[in-house]
């Protein structure tokens, strides 16, 4: 028997002929099978329930009263929380540096995780523990990180300042680092780079393993240089992978606040507050519970905005495409 004669025996559906289906399930067998999914997901329901839907609503009606955290509130006062808010300069900072920091991880942070991704997705010696070093910094948590750089960049004693003191071009920032207005901030940048472009390092390393290397071969073949695969080809592939990073990174810079906490409260002068620390600050240090309230609402409606915004507008294609490949393997 031929090729092409097993080929032709075989059973063909006519075309617009619909396919047969299994048997169609009850009504018990549904409502058992939605009652067996609803136990596994009741514990992350409660979870979201009491520690993310609850929080922002008492902070949205603590965001109406003048209060000191102590009792019910019962003083109200309207919209008066945003409009002292919109006339905070303070806030406005706070605005200010959220949006520079924003700029800082993705022209400068995120630049830096790529290339290393791309560097330690080459075959060489020891990378995996290049990659493990790299990634260390992500592991360690906020406040040893932020008590670590206190330390090292403490004026006058500090490990930095011995090695820039007798620097020509680096001199002159011994003793400021953390302690003046002007190097406050910079150097929680370079801080921030430490501690994170790990995380996203890992994050482009695994979008690059997942690019097909038959592509690049045949860039390669066809004449395609190291720099002219990365635009063409590499970039592209990479470009679900690169928003997500963008959209963690803008999320995480408007939420920051443990690592400047414990590196700088905020100061000196407001020179590296955020909005998250100017919250805790009215909140658990002056006990203006319904100010602090109004800011961490908009806090959320801020990053709500930039989500829905983001997935509309950038991460859309990406999302259909998940949908698209999902129902293709069913």
């Amino acid at each position: 028997m031929t090729l092409s004669a097993t080929t032709d025996d075989r059973p063909r559906h006519a075309a617009g002929a619909p396919r047969r289906r299994g048997p169609k399930a009850s009504a018990g067998e549904r409502l058992r099978g939605w009652a067996s999914s609803t136990w596994f997901l009741l514990p992350a329901l409660l979870l979201f329930f009491f520690f993310v839907l609850i929080p922002i609503f008492v902070a949205f009606y603590t965001s109406f009263f003048r209060w000191g955290g102590f009792g019910w509130p019962d003083d109200f006062t309207g919209l008066e929380n945003y409009r002292k808010l919109a006339d905070d300069p303070v806030f406005r900072g706070d605005l200010w540096r959220g949006l520079l920091i924003i700029v800082f991880s993705i022209v400068v942070q995120l630049p830096i995780a790529l290339g290393t991704a791309v560097l330690l997705n080459q075959k060489m010696r020891g990378r995996a523990i290049y990659r493990a070093i790299f990634f260390a910094p992500y592991i360690l948590s906020e406040v040893i990180a932020g008590v670590l750089f206190g330390i090292i960049f403490l004026p006058d004693s500090g490990l930095a300042d011995t090695l820039v003191e007798d620097l020509p071009l680096l001199g002159g920032l011994a003793g400021k680092w953390f302690s003046d207005p002007d190097t406050a901030l910079p150097t929680l940048f370079a801080v921030m780079t430490w501690k994170y472009f790990g995380f996203h390092m890992m994050i482009y390393l695994a979008g690059l393993q997942g690019i097909p290397s038959e592509v690049l071969e045949a860039a390669s073949i066809d004449g395609a240089g190291p720099w002219r695969r990365f635009r063409s080809v590499t970039l592209p592939l990479l470009g679900p992978t690169l928003r997500i990073s963008v959209f963690l990174s803008v999320i995480g810079s408007l939420q920051l606040f443990d690592l400047v906490w414990v590196t700088t409260t905020g100061g000196p002068t407001h020179s590296t507050e955020t909005m998250a620390v100017t919250m805790f600050q009215f909140g658990f240090k002056r006990y203006q519970m319904g100010y602090a309230g109004a800011i961490s609402v908009a806090m959320f409606l801020i990053c709500m905005v930039f989500s829905l915004l983001y997935q509309r507008y950038a991460l859309r294609r990406d999302l259909q495409g998940a949908v698209t490949n999902a129902g293709g393997r069913r």
